[in-house]
């Protein structure tokens, strides 16, 4: 059984507008790269195969290349969903008999949530989704074959997916992961972070840019 997992990464200089209020466009593009590396060594530890960041980046190649990760190069930004699409078509040319997609904004994503994912289709062809702790976006979708459904990113994707499953015939798996499932986007997510994930790099570097500091700010001033 091979599996090849991609992650599609948007350049970091332009990551996380979300957090604009917050912070300024180079802590940005540090969070969007702590993130990452989180995750890939989360992925890295869970050992399901082949790691694929897909990208347009040369400094995410550089990261991932340091990682252990193989790069996907994409000509232009055509969003997650087309990222996502390019990657399967990889897979399906790798002969991968699986196919596992994960955002890189999930830092608190752990090797043992991943080795749970992977178990969940134990007993062969299916799909599995991983929903946003909102329940509104997909967060991870593992697949196998690789081409068992076409993938479309974007809320309300979790029940779209899951539409889309049963449309065709499967029966999708659903795992709530409380790791995987906490992307960040807002500022609300970065005090999720530091709760939950304390350890990682990313948590570590919000500490360090004093952002538990400007969160209380945000809530005093609120």
């Amino acid at each position: 059984m091979t599996t090849l997992v991609a992650v599609p990464v948007k350049d970091l200089v332009n990551a996380k507008q979300r957090l604009v209020p917050l912070l300024s466009p180079p802590e940005r593009s540090e969070l969007a790269r702590a993130m990452l590396e989180d995750v890939l060594e989360a992925l890295g530890r869970a050992r399901l195969g082949e790691v694929m960041v897909v990208t347009r980046d040369p400094s995410v190649e550089s990261l991932a290349g340091r990682l252990g990760a193989a790069v996907l190069r994409e000509n232009d930004n055509r969003g997650h969903t087309e990222a996502v699409a390019h990657a399967q078509r990889a897979a399906l040319a790798r002969g991968a008999n699986r196919f596992l997609t994960i955002p890189g904004d999930v830092p608190c994503t752990t090797a043992e949530e991943l080795t749970v994912l992977a178990a969940a289709l134990a007993a062969g062809p299916g799909v599995v989704f991983v929903p946003s702790l909102s329940g509104f976006g997909t967060n991870a979708a593992l697949l196998e074959p690789p081409t068992a459904l076409p993938l479309k990113f974007g809320e309300p994707s979790f029940d779209n997916h899951l539409v889309a499953a049963r449309a065709a015939g499967l029966q999708p798996l659903v795992l709530r992961l409380p790791g995987v499932g906490l992307d960040i986007d807002a500022p609300e997510d970065l005090a999720l972070l530091l709760e939950r994930g304390p350890s990682t790099r990313s948590a570590g570097l919000l500490i360090s840019l004093g952002v538990p500091a400007r969160l209380a700010g945000q809530r005093g001033g609120a």
